[in-house]
C-alpha cells in the first residue's frame, strides 16, 4: 500500500493479509485528502488504526503530531514499523479499546475512525469522538453505504463505502 502524496508521497507502508483490517482504498484515500485541502490539521487521531494508512497520509500532507488507537498488538507493530521508516512528525501508539483511549481530555485538529462495519453504535462513537475536536476541526468517519448520516453529518459515498464527516466550527 502506498502513501499518495506529501513528503512520503509513493512510499510504502507495510501491510500484513493476517491481520484482520480493511485498508481505505486509494481512490476513497484521495477523495477524502482532496476535501481536506488545503491540509491544515496539526494534530492528527486515527482510530480503528489498522493499516494506519489515513494517519501516515496526513503525516506525509504536514501534520506535526499523530496518536493511532488499535486494539489489536499486531496492528501496532506495524504501525511502529512503518513509523520508523515515514520519520517526521511525532507518533504515538495506543493498543488500547477505543472508548478507553476517548476517555481521556485530549483534543484534535483531525480525527479519523475507520471502525469494523456493524460491529460498533456508530452514534455512540460519534457522541464520545466530537467532544475531541479542536475548533474547526473536522471528524471522518469511514463507514458502510447503508449507515444512515446522523448529527447532522455530512457524507459522501464511494461504492459500498460512506464517509460522514463533521466539522466543529
Amino acid at each position: 500500500m502506498k502513501i499518495l502524496a506529501g513528503r512520503f508521497g509513493g512510499r510504502k507502508i507495510k501491510t500484513s493479509k493476517n491481520l484482520s483490517y480493511r485498508p481505505t482504498k486509494s481512490l476513497v484515500r484521495k477523495s477524502l485528502f482532496d476535501h481536506l485541502t488545503p491540509f491544515q490539521y496539526r494534530s492528527v487521531l486515527d482510530l480503528f488504526a489498522g493499516s494506519g494508512v489515513l494517519g501516515f497520509e496526513a503525516a506525509s500532507r504536514g501534520a506535526d503530531s499523530v496518536v493511532f488507537v488499535d486494539s489489536n498488538r499486531g496492528a501496532i507493530r506495524y504501525l511502529k514499523e512503518n513509523s520508523s521508516i515515514l520519520v517526521g512528525p511525532d507518533y504515538s501508539f495506543h493498543s488500547s479499546d477505543v472508548f478507553k483511549f476517548l476517555k481521556n481530555k485530549s483534543s484534535f485538529d483531525l480525527i479519523f475512525a475507520d471502525p469494523p462495519y456493524q460491529r460498533y453504535d456508530i452514534e455512540k462513537l460519534v457522541e464520545s469522538v466530537l467532544g475531541h475536536l479542536n475548533k474547526k476541526g473536522k471528524f471522518i468517519l469511514e463507514c458502510d453505504k447503508k449507515q444512515e448520516p446522523i448529527l447532522e453529518a455530512g457524507f459522501r459515498d464511494y461504492g459500498q463505502t460512506r464517509i460522514l464527516f463533521w466539522e466543529n466550527a
